[in-house]
């Protein structure tokens, strides 16, 4: 086994990812990003736009195009801060809080489904292997950065 094998087939598991990812979202109306940001919401309570722009990595503009947008299609709301005048919180309206339940219900199911068949210790070595080549990968491409902004354009 060579590591370009690994990665042929992290490609194809990407590849299907996404695709999937791409045609459930489109089903239900949303998009990545909006997803991402309902996700959030969802798992770690009402957010500010700021803190929503920060986890997401865009501007606060982009973060308000977004929430625009999942607003006039009623899965979110902005409320007022209970202790800062200025912000407002973005909290999941009933609609949203269905969807994420059943997408957080389907994403446990397909881990589950993922890895049936595999014993305890091959899941686990799985686990350990993917988890390596993930910080590995982040490295490599840290270090890319690193130098690319060092040689300059």
């Amino acid at each position: 086994m060579s590591g370009t094998q690994i990665l042929d087939t992290l490609l194809a598991l990407s590849g299907v990812l996404s695709a999937d990812q791409e045609r459930e979202l489109d089903r239900r109306g949303l998009t990545p990003a909006r997803t991402h940001i309902l996700w959030l919401v969802f798992h770690e309570g009402p957010r500010t736009q700021a803190e929503l722009a920060t986890a997401l990595g865009v501007t606060p503009r982009n973060i308000t195009t977004l929430v625009d947008g999942l607003e006039a299609t009623g899965f979110t709301r902005r409320e007022p801060h209970p202790h800062d005048r200025r912000a407002v919180l973005v909290t999941l309206t009933p609609r949203g809080e269905q969807a994420m339940r059943a997408m957080d219900a389907e994403h446990t199911e397909l881990g589950a489904q993922l890895i049936d068949g595999l014993d305890h210790a091959t899941a686990e070595a799985t686990l350990r292997g993917l988890t390596h080549v993930l910080d590995r990968l982040n490295g490599l491409i840290a270090e890319h950065e690193a130098r690319s902004t060092e040689e300059g354009p």
